[in-house]
């Protein structure tokens, strides 16, 4: 009987535990845990018997891999993986997958907490403004994307959106302008909404020349990845420009010199994108269905490896 580690250092729900659990027993899988853990040998030991792995943020690298010797699948229950080291699993033979859409959503909402949060002066009694008729540009129309476009349009915005790797066409259906470039849609948006991976290509990307390119009073709103952030640059963009405004649920490391800004920055303590019991529940038990395909007919659908 195969065996499936639910590695989390911030643990899933029960009832995504149970749901997980149901899953694999019914596939005919043995599920065991490690949560809260707080060193890293804890998840070395837990490691080295088992078959498959089911974690969130944990990092997964070569030394786990090593560790893991009968290892031969790594699902990250959510969209984001770089947590996982693609190369070191590659070498492995292990098959790392993700869980596309089961935390869109949430992630979806947050955006809409935060920026009301942000747009009405972060509640602090002064007069703030509305989103009715506001631009809203969306950076990646994935899947969070997509969501985020929908319930923009339930705030009657304007929704635009561009993404190098989805045909404008695709993007124009769903009633979403589609733009030619993000220096575009940055030119066009008082809202924009990253959703973004942390590649080569992205981290970095987001710096004083694009962000600058916002009409005034612009708001940025990040629940894609820290990676993507110039900090220095936005700083002193936002340190010159004291009318645009930036939400995020991933905490700068230059948090503390955010803060000063005088009530245009707002950042969650933790990631809070996925941290919904609906997405926990969904997440946790898509990866073990994945898990279960995996073993029973060698289903790699969703495959985040070479």
């Amino acid at each position: 009987m195969a065996k499936i580690l639910i590695a989390t250092e911030k643990p899933f729900a029960k009832v995504a535990v149970d749901g997980i659990k149901e899953v694999a027993e019914t596939a005919g899988l043995e599920v065991v845990l490690l949560e809260k853990y707080t060193e890293k040998a804890q998840l070395l030991a837990a490691v080295a018997d088992v078959e498959a792995m089911i974690i969130r943020s944990d990092k997964i690298d070569n030394e786990v891999f090593d560790a893991a010797k009968n290892l031969k699948i790594v699902v990250r229950a959510g969209a984001g993986y770089d947590n996982v080291d693609l190369e070191a699993a590659t070498a492995h033979g292990v098959v790392v997958m993700n869980t596309p859409g089961q935390n869109s959503n949430a992630v979806a909402e947050l955006v809409f907490g935060m920026l009301v949060f942000a747009v009405r002066n972060f509640y602090n009694g002064k007069a703030g403004t509305e989103l009715k008729g506001k631009k809203l540009g969306i950076l990646a129309y994935g899947n969070v994307g997509r969501r985020v476009a929908h319930i923009a349009k339930g705030f009657d915005m304007d929704v635009y959106a561009y993404d190098a790797y989805c045909p404008a066409a695709a993007i124009e259906s769903d009633g979403v302008k589609a733009v030619s470039s993000q220096d575009e849609l940055f030119e066009q948006c008082e809202v924009v909404s990253l959703h973004i991976p942390a590649t080569a290509e992205t981290r970095q990307s987001i710096n004083y020349a694009l962000v600058g390119k916002m009409p005034k009073g612009g708001v940025l709103v990040n629940t894609a990845r820290k990676e993507v952030i110039n900090e220095p640059e936005l700083l002193k963009l936002m340190q010159e420009r004291t009318d645009l405004k930036y939400v995020t649920d991933i905490m700068p490391e230059t948090d503390a010199d955010f803060r000063m800004l005088g009530g245009r920055y707002f950042s969650t303590p933790k990631k809070m994108g996925a941290q919904t019991a609906e997405a926990n529940i969904n997440a946790g038990v898509a990866a073990a269905h994945q898990i279960a395909a995996f073993f029973k007919d060698g289903c790699t659908k969703y495959q985040v490896n070479k």
